[in-house]
């Protein structure tokens, strides 16, 4: 038997990538000579899959769920993703002739999972039987505070037919980190060192709260049943403390008694070799429990202990994740976990192929992997002076979860770092309220008010003279940043997206977090004391990304029960999907764009900080939150009503419809139209910018003007299609003018070029927009654009159901009467059979093609000045192609400006099927808010829970 060495494979390479240039694990670690010797370690061994799933989970959330429904269906899912049956059994008889003791089945009944669909074969050895698998040394020791360690020095070798290709440890440590940052120090500014995280009252609520009041959980306060939520709980399970008479079953229904809930909770546990209790890991699991026994209720919750504590086992995050995505029994399809584990492999190594395989193996579950991306900062709590995040975990078919601190108007006022901008507030600057509407402000405040005013960047830093406090150690801070051991995934570089570390390494790879949510600062959650000992006097207020990533897991819940009412699957892999939304919809998103995380450090220097005996230095290395995705809160936090309405869309527009981009490439890269369509043009400028235009054979060149320093967004015009979306901050942004948009007809297949200034554009998130009518041409410095933009809507409803009714969601800020219908069109340039808009008898054949709305009429009336409504229209059939038209002051407007008695262009396409529409004659002000109209086509179907 071939025997092949590993490359890559020390111990050193699963523990300690940008951590150490220690040599041995000895002079890494401080291994104390005295206290080595023989030791046992449980080790996963990781086979070659049969077939390369890349190509499938590299494709569109929809074919990944016909693909995934085919091969369950035909049951060869396992046998063409998992590891090949007689390879594994071949392996597994080959090691029991080796006498090399074999663990786990596939129900994982003593801990640990082995399974050719797993790829896994967990084994247990002792120094002699490690010598005999791997022909290296297995030894222990201790270092620190008396921990143990069971290591190895030099690489592994194994049998080369084996074709093992991943190696897990069931270990987890971290070696003393060396400086690689140079002679890098900053100099840190006195006081907080990120704003928004200083009252001296800080609020606490209870996780349903926060869900329902901050972020718009669609089902928030109701009875649906939503799935099961997986919780990785390593070591503890449901475990409660020595003396405590009560169980875990009731202290948790104590804590939902005290939140309100009448109703007993659910919960299993998954704990198969021991648990135990301690007041470390009982706190998490509170916290983790609470989160979701509160925000989604009606979910039943999964414990998973991992490998346990029994035999050798160490209760690796490894093998809880394994426990919880192996579930075969209880299959929960929302996994969150709160710990990471400390080891740094890497890259490219059969560590990293291990840790990244199990999320492989969770996508091809359709299981949705949320992860909190950590509470130390940029740093992460690593004194090797760069940049960190937890690399094993930060896998990209997982979600990572970072955190913020919301402040209310009673907390603010408390908070002198926020003292400007509540002044700000108070003089009516715009600039101010505009930033705040973007991070989800939906009211004006109110003195002493327990809503929602500002959200920043969690980082709770605060320096004292030479004291850090709570300094750089502890949990405090949102972990953002970049993980340079895997490539950029797809769907940001979709997103136009080059993640690169801050530090001196400059490394590009996966930017984490995608998304963000409160983990604390000044709002906290209520949740159990770490032993569940529940009492209305004795609930716990706690905080940390820990709850940012329940609190979203508890979000997908409802999401799931949402799709599956609309006859969709779970999502399961779905981060893609996030980055459509915030593309295409982006008030799915509060941005948030106040703060930063800085906290990279060396060991030893003048700033004193809790649990560094010898004081820090600071290198200053971090990241800050800004408009857009920033590496510090991802996408922004949840608006989970609008990310709801956009998830249906798109998951139903990619599952059942072949509508043709909106825009094209050829072969040589050109844009071409694929069909006959109406294109609107729409500026975004910042000052009087030369616009060069080529459509087909036509060119068109103007000098377009600067857009109003509020002219609307989509994002604005997608919040303003609220209910509760407070009239008067809309009306505050009024006539702000767009710089004037230009109408032209593109025949099927001419090509498309846009110039500013002369220079050639880019199209950085064309191939998420261009799927749903718009693609935005940008300058080469990003700050001005021209986004290309349909006229025509295209009716892609529930399952491509026809006859069914779209819901019409209005925002008036036009102070005239205005009506607006809706009427089939024949194709994307407008035409009813052989009339094209502006043709003689158009406008009868726009009456005759009307769509009827709940009123019985085919007009629906404005709300009036500042208003909201919602109606629907009815008998709307999949497919179909549905233009609007809107009258007002004795003349009717179209989408189409050849239509139109002024020959202006009177619409702006929002994205989402939601456009502003210009009621004044000759164009007016141009600030297309005067009626903002949405169509809705899949909220009617099932129930209708985002009615």
């Amino acid at each position: 038997m071939a025997v092949q060495t590993i490359a890559n494979s020390s111990f050193l390479d699963f523990s300690g990538y940008r951590q150490t240039t220690a040599t041995t694990v000895e002079a890494a670690y401080g291994i104390d000579p005295s206290s080595i010797g023989t030791a046992h370690l449980n080790v996963a061994l990781v086979l070659a899959r049969a077939n390369d799933p890349t190509a499938l989970l590299n494709s569109d959330w929809a074919t990944r769920q016909q693909t995934l429904a085919t091969l369950n269906a035909n049951g060869t899912l396992w046998s063409t993703y998992g590891a090949d049956q007689l390879q594994y059994n071949s392996v597994v008889s080959a090691l029991t002739t080796m006498g090399i003791p074999v663990l786990g089945d596939a129900a994982g009944s003593d801990g640990y999972i082995s399974s050719a669909a797993s790829r896994t074969i967990w084994v247990s050895l002792d120094s002699s039987h490690f010598q005999t698998l791997f022909q290296t040394a297995l030894v222990g020791g201790t270092y620190g505070n008396n921990y143990s360690l069971q290591y190895w020095n030099g690489n592994l070798s194994l049998p080369t037919e084996w074709n093992v290709v991943g190696i897990a440890p069931d270990e987890s440590a971290v070696p003393t980190a060396s400086t690689l940052s140079g002679s890098a120090t900053a100099t840190l500014s006195q006081g907080p060192q990120s704003p928004g995280n200083a009252a001296s009252q800080t609020a606490a609520y209870f996780p349903g709260q926060i869900a329902s009041t901050a972020y718009n959980f669609p089902l928030a306060g109701t009875s649906v049943a939503t799935g099961t939520v997986g919780l990785l709980e390593p070591g503890i399970g449901d475990a409660m403390p020595d003396k405590t008479t009560i169980t875990f079953q009731q202290g948790m229904d104590n804590y939902r008694a005290t939140a309100g809930l009448t109703t007993s909770g659910t919960y299993y546990s998954v704990t198969n070799n021991g648990q135990s209790y301690s007041s470390g890991n009982g706190l998490e699991r509170s916290l983790d429990a609470g989160v979701i026994a509160s925000a989604a209720p009606q979910s039943t919750i999964g414990l998973y202990t991992g490998s346990g504590t029994q035999h050798g086992a160490q209760s690796s995050t490894y093998s809880a994740y394994q426990a919880a995505f192996w579930d075969l029994l209880n299959n929960p399809a929302v996994i969150s976990s709160s710990w990471g584990d400390v080891q740094q492999s890497t890259p490219g190594s059969v560590f990293q192929e291990a840790t990244l395989g199990l999320f492989v193996d969770a996508a091809l579950r359709n299981i949705t992997a949320f992860a909190a991306v950590g509470d130390g900062g940029s740093g992460d709590q690593m004194a090797n002076g760069l940049t960190n995040l937890a690399y094993s975990y930060s896998s990209a078919l997982g979600i990572l979860v970072g955190g913020t601190s919301l402040s209310t108007s009673a907390t603010a006022s408390t908070d002198a770092t926020l003292a400007a901008i509540l002044a700000s507030i108070a003089a009516g600057d715009l600039g101010t309220i505009w930033q705040l509407i973007s991070g989800g402000l939906t009211q004006l405040p109110q003195a002493g008010s327990s809503a929602t005013v500002i959200e920043t960047a969690w980082n709770q830093y605060v320096l004292n003279g030479s004291e850090l406090k709570p300094g750089y150690l502890p949990n405090n801070t949102g972990t953002g940043g970049v993980d340079p051991t895997q490539a950029t995934p797809w769907y940001q570089t979709a997103f136009g997206l080059t993640p690169t570390t801050s530090d001196p390494l400059a490394q590009v790879g996966r930017g984490a977090p995608d998304v963000a949510a409160l983990a604390g600062g000044n709002m906290l959650y209520i949740v159990p004391p770490p032993g569940m000992t529940t009492t209305a006097a004795s609930n716990w207020n706690d905080f940390g990304t820990s709850a940012a990533s329940p609190l979203w897991a508890a979000l997908w819940a409802q999401m799931n029960a949402i799709f599956n009412d609309q006859g969709l699957p779970n999502l399961g892999y779905s981060n893609d999907l996030l980055y459509i939304a915030a593309v295409v919809a982006p008030a799915s998103f509060n941005d948030i764009t106040i703060g930063s995380n800085a906290s990279s450090y060396t060991l030893g220097g003048s700033i004193s900080t809790p649990g560094a005996s010898g004081g820090v230095t600071a290198t200053g290395f971090g990241y800050s939150a800004g408009a857009g995705y920033d590496l510090v809160t991802g996408l922004g936090t949840p608006n989970g009503e609008l990310l709801a309405r956009a998830l249906t869309a798109i998951a139903h527009a990619q599952m059942y419809f072949d509508t043709p981009q909106v825009l094209g490439q050829s072969a040589s890269g050109t844009w071409v139209a694929p069909v006959t369509e109406s294109l609107l043009f729409q500026p975004m400028l910042t000052g009087t910018t030369h616009v060069d235009l080529a459509v087909g054979s036509s060119g068109y060149g103007y000098d377009g003007h600067a857009s109003g320093s509020f002219a609307w967004t989509s994002q604005l015009a997608q919040q303003a299609l609220q209910s509760d979306f407070s009239a008067q901050l809309i009306t505050l942004f009024d006539a702000q003018s767009q710089s004037t948009p230009l109408q032209v007809t593109a025949q099927a297949g001419a090509g498309l070029q846009v110039n500013l200034h002369g220079a050639a554009t880019t199209t950085p998130q064309a191939s998420l927009s261009s799927p749903y009518g718009f693609v935005d041409f940008v300058s080469a410095d990003s700050s001005e654009a021209v986004q290309v933009a349909r006229t025509v809507m295209v009716a892609e409803t529930a399952g491509a159901a026809n006859d069914q009714e779209a819901v019409v969601r209005l925002r008036q800020v036009g102070t005239y009467d205005l009506d607006v219908l809706f009427f089939k069109v024949d194709d994307y340039s407008g035409t009813i059979g052989d009339l094209a808009p502006g043709q003689s008898g158009y406008d009868g054949a726009v009456l005759a093609r009307a769509y009827q709305a709940a009123s019985g009429s085919s007009w629906i009336d404005g709300p009036g000045f500042g208003g909201y409504a919602q109606t629907e229209i009815a008998h709307v059939n999949a497919g179909d192609l549905i233009a609007m038209a809107l009258t007002t002051n004795g003349h009717t407007y179209y989408a189409f400006t050849a239509a139109n008695p002024d020959a202006a262009t009177h619409v702006w396409n929002y994205g989402l099927n939601t456009y502003g529409w210009e009621d004044t004659f000759g164009g007016g002000d141009r600030d297309y808010n005067d009626l903002v109209v949405q169509l809705d086509f899949t909220s009617t179907a099932g129930h209708g829970y985002l009615i």
